[in-house]
């Protein structure tokens, strides 16, 4: 994913409702951002890009526009808290980072305006009624298709021949993996690998399961994408490499094996909205896969 591309579009989607309210002059608007994800120097640097993007449009932080950022920290269990403290501020529109998010603020409101970003399927989650025309109060920015699943698969094979075996680490709490793992499954066999799973909701779960594994040869790991598996994503890089794993996981922040990223610049455009307009009267847009990265890490 291109980072300037990507925070440029969501700039612009945050802004949608914004202007759809500028009705009442004068007023300071509100921005809700949740975030799942640990409040790191990667994801705080995306947050100031993104303010920064909306500076460009003239929504300025302490002037025409207030923000109230919440930090999940990786901790699924802290969102639904900090959901229902979010409405309490009562904003005009919320940036709702990672599938966990949306689903609880989802469970709060119909009606202020959410904006996603890193949600792979939102019909199938049920969000919205379609791509096109999401309906309701959500649209946003989805980050990749389920059938992906079964490609990291065969990226893996061919990256290691000698393949024969492959753990899935994933929060099963999480519906994101659960659709992954299904196609993931699928092409296991015509893989010629025998696949295993770690269902894990903290760290010490995904050490337990990494060097259980890892005590055998000729194995890999494919890492879900979740906010319990990004929060730790420095840790199960060491871990990778203290026992020899090849990893392949869909984001670039990770120190991977293999990173099969997304970007959104060839399929995205920036809608141009004029007052009145509500931010479901847009299409949902979709990520595109790129080519997979190999990190330079010696397995």
């Amino acid at each position: 994913m291109k980072r300037r591309e990507f925070i440029t579009l969501l700039g612009g989607a945050a802004a949608w409702p914004l202007t759809a309210r500028a009705q009442q002059p004068g007023r300071t608007r509100r921005i809700g951002v949740l975030i799942a994800f640990s409040n790191d120097l990667e994801f705080q640097g995306l947050i100031k890009a993104f303010k920064q993007t909306l500076e460009a449009q003239g929504w300025m932080d302490g002037q025409n526009v207030q923000f109230d950022e919440r930090w999940a920290q990786g901790d699924a269990k802290r969102i639904p808290a900090l959901a229902a403290e979010m409405m309490s501020a009562t904003p005009d529109v919320i940036l709702a980072v990672a599938t966990p998010v949306l689903v609880a603020l989802r469970q709060q409101t119909r009606t202020i305006p959410l904006v996603f970003v890193n949600v792979s399927d939102p019909v199938d989650g049920g969000f919205v009624e379609t791509m096109a025309r999401p309906g309701g109060n959500i649209t946003g920015f989805t980050s990749f298709e389920y059938s992906i699943g079964g490609k990291w698969l065969e990226l893996l094979k061919e990256a290691s021949p000698s393949l024969k075996r492959v753990m899935v680490l994933l929060n099963q709490d999480n519906y994101t993996s659960r659709a992954l793992l299904h196609t993931i499954n699928a092409l296991a066999p015509a893989n010629g690998v025998q696949l295993s799973t770690a269902r894990v909701r903290n760290y010490s779960e995904i050490e337990v399961a990494m060097r259980a594994f890892g005590q055998q040869p000729n194995g890999a790991i494919i890492i879900l994408p979740d906010p319990v598996m990004t929060a730790n994503r420095g840790r199960i890089a060491e871990l990778a490499v203290s026992h020899r794993l090849p990893t392949i996981h869909p984001f670039r922040l990770f120190s991977a094996t293999i990173v099969s990223s997304t970007q959104i610049e060839n399929s995205l455009r920036r809608p141009t909205l004029s007052s009145g307009v509500t931010p479901v009267a847009s299409a949902i847009n979709a990520a595109a896969s790129t080519l997979p990265r190999r990190a330079e890490n010696g397995l």
